[in-house]
């Protein structure tokens, strides 16, 4: 089903910056983390303080205290690898607490993460990177980070969630996939938001993301449409809480055409713009269907800067993944995909012509996900504000579907490549230096007649890259075949004589 094959490919790709964590506490022990922040707040006085306060219940406060005693005691009992992922994941969750940040709404989602970590790495198998895992019946989808535990994977999450709505027969598992995750917000930005409970790439927990928070917008509003349950729609308002705001509790980065919605709060200055486009598609979709006129506001402005920012990211060849380096493969297809959605949805038009209120479901009393009466207020203002305001259609220009159009013939286009480099100093470690259009495995041959002195193969960028090649002393003439593979499988070849100069 192709639907449902694209939210797999989505949940497979972790759009979360195109590297592998960067686990700042790997195998630290909870000692470790509680002399590394002596001065704040034992996760036992963080947890006792918001009872104190009457910020969360007795019972909420014996539940997850005990989730804790037990995560201590079974890392005490654990040894190699098992001891420093339970370890890893227990001084995450002191670090938070120490920095002041334990509130009522993080509670829910930090130790149902501990205490499934303390569950795997004490009964469960050893983990490859990167590795899918599940709790059955629960449908959330978690992810092991090698030297972060098991962690709440939300863009695989709510992934799945939108192929239970694609599929069109998957009904209740949508509805408890649902059921399970908006409890799991924390309050954010004036709004909720879905955090994430670990180290990644430089940012230090907890973080969240404009490419995951408008995945859940989608899906939401999605369920929304089709259960009419207000505790759906009123998730959905709340969530445009992060878009509002700038980093770091939320993703807005103003620019002088509109704004950027960054993929991660810690990093405002990284432009990863296929997470970027897919907020965009989660904002359309969501305000298409509620016609929320923030949301309305929130998508023009990102429309506005992301009409500017596309075309910078064509080579010519290829798709750039950010500011600095061209995409892989997965992100490459994964880009394509995004920008012919909102290709698809922007030649429709604007998504609502005219802003209209939005509609105002009435929570009942404690729903999951309300944030209370000062939680929203910054949202209430905005989306009343935004509903006076005429909207300007979506001019009809074809700049997503072109450069889509692009990228999908970059699939199947060969790299351009030529030898730069025609002499060389013998008794070196020279570089044999090319041309390249775009990201590839390029290999040279040298040979001298028939005889193959030389070879050497590399991963590189678009650019006058050079190859090392460690020059015979006593020089010669040598010919040279250069082959560069592209990440699709395309091939180019060149050739070319260079002489060695004798040392």
């Amino acid at each position: 089903m192709r639907a449902r094959h694209l939210w797999a490919l989505l949940a497979a790709v972790l759009i979360l910056g195109g590297l592998a964590a960067i686990p700042a506490q790997a195998g630290q022990s909870p000692g470790s983390a509680r002399a590394a922040s002596a001065r704040g707040p034992s996760v036992s006085a963080a947890l006792l303080s918001l009872q104190s306060s009457g910020a969360i219940t007795p019972a909420v406060y014996q539940q997850d205290y005990a989730i804790y005693v037990a995560a201590k005691r079974s890392w005490g009992k654990l040894s190699g690898t098992r001891r420093a992922e339970l370890g890893a994941v227990l001084a995450n969750v002191q670090a938070i607490a120490a920095a002041g940040g334990f509130t009522a709404s993080r509670l829910g989602a930090l130790f149902l993460t501990l205490e499934r970590n303390r569950h795997w790495w004490t009964t469960e198998p050893l983990l490859s990177s990167d590795q899918r895992v599940s709790f059955p019946p629960s449908k959330i989808v978690w992810e092991y980070y090698p030297g972060q535990g098991i962690e709440i994977q939300w863009l695989a999450t709510f992934g799945e969630a939108n192929g239970y709505y694609l599929s069109g027969d998957e009904n209740a598992n949508l509805r408890q996939l649902l059921a399970e995750v908006i409890p799991l917000a924390t309050q954010r930005a004036g709004g909720i938001a879905w955090e994430y409970m670990f180290h990644f790439d430089g940012g230090s927990p907890p973080w969240t993301s404009g490419l995951s928070q408008g995945t859940a917008l989608q899906v939401l509003a999605r369920a929304w449409s089709r259960f009419k349950e207000p505790a759906d729609l009123t998730a959905g308002q709340q969530a445009l809480g992060i878009f509002q705001t700038p980093p770091p509790a939320g993703v807005l980065v103003k620019t002088p055409a509109g704004a950027l919605y960054a993929e991660y709060t810690y990093a405002p200055g990284d432009k990863i713009l296929n997470g970027f486009i897919q907020a965009l598609v989660g904002l359309y979709d969501y305000t298409s269907i509620t016609k929320d006129p923030l949301g309305l506001k929130l998508f023009e402005e990102g429309d506005a800067e992301a009409r500017v920012l596309t075309p910078l990211y064509d080579t010519g060849a290829w798709s750039m993944y950010d500011q600095f380096r061209e995409s892989n493969l997965n992100y490459h297809e994964l880009l394509t995909e995004f920008l012919q959605h909102l290709c698809e949805r922007t030649s429709k038009g604007p998504p609502i012509a005219t802003a209209a209120p939005a509609p105002t479901p009435t929570p009942a009393p404690g729903a999951a996900g309300s944030t209370g009466s000062t939680g929203t207020g910054g949202a209430s203002a905005a989306r009343a504000a935004a509903s006076s305001a005429a909207t300007v259609p979506i001019p009809g220009d074809a700049i997503y579907c072109t450069t889509a159009q692009h990228f999908t013939t970059d699939l199947r286009t060969a790299p351009v490549i030529a030898l730069l480099t025609s002499t060389l100093a013998g008794g070196t470690h020279a570089g044999v230096q090319v041309s390249l259009s775009k990201i590839s495995t390029v290999t040279i041959t040298v040979r001298q007649g028939s005889r193959v002195v030389w070879r050497n193969s590399a991963l590189v960028e678009r650019g006058k890259p050079r190859l090392a090649w460690t020059t015979p002393a006593k020089g010669g003439t040598f010919s040279v075949t250069v082959v560069a593979a592209d990440l699709a499988g395309n091939l180019a070849t060149t050739s070319g004589t260079i002489v060695v100069k004798r040392h």
